[in-house]
């Protein structure tokens, strides 16, 4: 069995319930996007440019796109169009933030714990622990899960 058919096995049995994987479909892409929008801010010492697309966002996208590659170089392709858009999103709700004086780091903020109160519901409803709890590498797990069935539903193998 390849790894990446392991990890989905393991990860897919904490995930059965109906309400549960509903609950992963919006709050696991909704944290993805907060993270990286709050790693985007956080400003690179030896980086310059304000505004340059080479930020802790992009940094940590790229680690985890060696990771996925690790696991599956199809899974991988289909990141870097995810991490592409979140990037893209995260830059035009900065610029909405800021044309309506907003703190973009709280509305990142606000995401992020909205969207982890919902997992550990989604949890609760489960009756079991989060994945990520017996092994930290779930937590980039749960959205190559996702992706798998975004793949299978197009009839891509991954």
């Amino acid at each position: 069995m390849r790894k990446i058919d392991y990890l989905f096995n393991t990860y897919g049995e904490s995930h059965q319930n109906v309400t549960n994987k509903l609950i992963h479909w919006f709050c696991i892409p909704a944290i993805l996007f907060s993270l990286v929008g709050l790693l985007m801010l956080i400003p690179v010492p030896f980086i310059v440019e304000e505004n340059s697309w080479l930020n802790w966002g992009t940094i940590i996208m790229f680690l985890a796109s060696i990771y996925y590659f690790s696991v599956s170089r199809m899974l991988m392709i289909g990141f870097i169009l995810v991490f592409g858009a979140i990037v893209y999103c995260n830059v035009k709700l900065n610029e909405i933030c800021i044309h309506n004086s907003y703190s973009t780091w709280i509305v990142l903020l606000l995401i992020f714990i909205i969207a982890w109160i919902g997992q550990f519901i989604g949890h609760k409803i489960e009756g079991k622990k989060p994945s990520f709890l017996q092994d930290i590498q779930y937590l980039l797990i749960g959205p190559a899960w996702l992706l798998s069935f975004i793949y299978k539903k197009l009839g891509l193998k991954y």
